[in-house]
């Protein structure tokens, strides 16, 4: 029992770590403490559900034996049983947090879940949009249009946001519509940063019809580097992602203080990655294009000061 619980906290802790790695830090050390930890919370949850979808899991039977997962041979099977292993864990932890009895959650970050529904007007809905998203990867790997991937976005990564006010009481239609805009341009942003990545895993997120207009074709994202078209395709939808950013930056003038300096830190983020993108001429192919964090600073700074 005690090697187990071992285990579980080191393969649960490198999981959390991954949070190091995003273009602006999950929880960062200027949010009062409470906050943090569920802002953590969270973050473990998206990250244990996106490596879950995506066959990342450090210890993928270990997972599927606390959840009472049958292991198969067929990837895409494993992984849609892990999906609904993981909702049926998150329904312990609210049906733990709103004190209807039954059993607790199983995982050690669903249990992470309890005090913050405890805490927090959140349900399970933005949580279960995540989930959804991960069972949309294991079937669907290319998307026709622009709007069939913003679809996709109010599944993958809007519900992040919703959570952030949430959790800050002061989630209002207006806000979580700006909210919404940030999210979904911050998600493109990072489709457009891991173009060679996703094809490794067999998906593609640059919509088709902007591959045909740019004649751009599979062959041509599976080079080491990218030619002028692929560069071209890339300006494009970095611009769209630009777009989505400015629409919802507006959100940081609506907040004050810490709340203030999170959000515009991750929406300088996103614009920061942006410019990244730029510097390397738009070949992400050749290396996964890094926010610069001087740049991201000073970003994350002017909205601070404007609002916007």
């Amino acid at each position: 029992m005690v090697a187990s619980a071992k285990s579980d906290n080191q393969t649960d802790g490198a999981t959390l770590q991954k949070a190091d790695l995003e273009n602006f830090p999950v929880a960062p050390s200027f949010l009062p403490a409470a906050w943090r930890t569920d802002l953590m919370a969270v973050y473990g949850f998206a990250r244990l559900v996106d490596d879950a979808g995506d066959g990342d899991l450090a210890e993928p039977e270990r997972v599927a034996a606390l959840l009472d997962v049958p292991v198969t041979a067929d990837r895409t099977a494993f992984r849609l049983g892990l999906l609904d292993g993981l909702e049926r864990d998150l329904d312990r932890a609210f049906g733990a947090a709103l004190g209807q009895g039954g059993e607790e959650p199983r995982h050690p970050l669903m249990k992470a879940l309890v005090p913050l529904a405890d805490r927090h007007p959140v349900t399970p809905e933005p949580f279960r949009r995540l989930i959804e998203a991960n069972r949309v990867d294991q079937t669907t790997t290319r998307y026709a249009t622009y709007r069939d991937l913003i679809g996709y976005c109010t599944l993958s990564a809007d519900p992040v946001g919703r959570l952030v006010l949430a959790i800050a009481g002061v989630a209002t239609p207006e806000r979580i519509a700006l909210s919404d805009a940030i999210c979904s341009g911050l998600q493109i942003v990072e489709h457009i940063q891991d173009v060679a990545e996703d094809l490794g895993r067999g998906r593609i997120y640059l919509p088709a019809d902007s591959r045909e207009r740019f004649g751009v074709t599979e062959a041509d994202l599976a080079e080491p580097t990218a030619g002028p078209r692929v560069r071209e395709l890339i300006a494009f939808e970095a611009e769209r992602a630009r777009t989505l950013l400015d629409r919802g930056a507006p959100l940081v003038g609506t907040v004050h203080g810490r709340l203030r300096l999170l959000l515009a830190g991750f929406t300088a983020g996103g614009y920061a990655a942006l410019a990244a993108v730029e510097a390397a001429g738009y070949d992400v192919l050749a290396q996964q294009p890094k926010p610069d964090k001087r740049r991201l600073a000073l970003r994350a700074a002017a909205l601070f000061a404007k609002g916007r």
